[in-house]
């Protein structure tokens, strides 16, 4: 089990009250710096979203923005059970592992992605105290959604 600090519980909790999930999400995943445009073969599980063939098509794709939102709605889970993230996130990682397939080292680059998307959506708020809070919040879901793979 994590052990938080009052801090990092609070700075956490104020990280997500402050952003635009409408915003943040897709940015993690369209701008043109980041994920499905940096790493490119994240892209593969994106297969149905239509439209993926240059940054353009990716901030513009609808079904990527949504699926960003989607992303940013499951970190919530994560923020409103701080003491029991593996357990929140079981049926995540179950279908992230079986169903879908998908590479568990693509959970650390979306989590890069987001951090740099956040960082820039609090600037001057995303302190190095802040930005620690959140890497350690990061890993922890990182982890969570990683436990099916072993």
């Amino acid at each position: 089990m994590v052990e938080w600090t009052d801090f990092e519980r609070a700075t956490i909790q104020n990280i997500f009250s402050k952003i635009d999930y409408d915003v943040v999400g897709p940015a993690a995943l369209t701008r043109s710096d980041m994920c499905l445009v940096v790493y490119p073969w994240t892209q593969r599980y994106f297969a149905k979203f239509g439209n993926l063939y240059n940054a353009d098509a990716i901030s513009a794709n609808p079904n990527v923005k949504a699926h960003g939102k989607t992303v940013l709605c499951g970190l919530e889970r994560a923020v409103k059970n701080l003491d029991n993230i593996k357990a929140e996130y079981t049926e995540l990682s179950v279908l992230h592992s079986e169903k879908l397939q998908v590479d568990p080292d693509n959970f650390l680059l979306l989590a890069d992605c987001l951090t740099v998307v956040i960082a820039a959506q609090l600037g001057e708020d995303f302190t190095a105290d802040v930005h620690a809070a959140f890497q350690k919040f990061l890993a922890v879901v990182v982890s969570a959604l990683r436990k099916q793979y072993y």
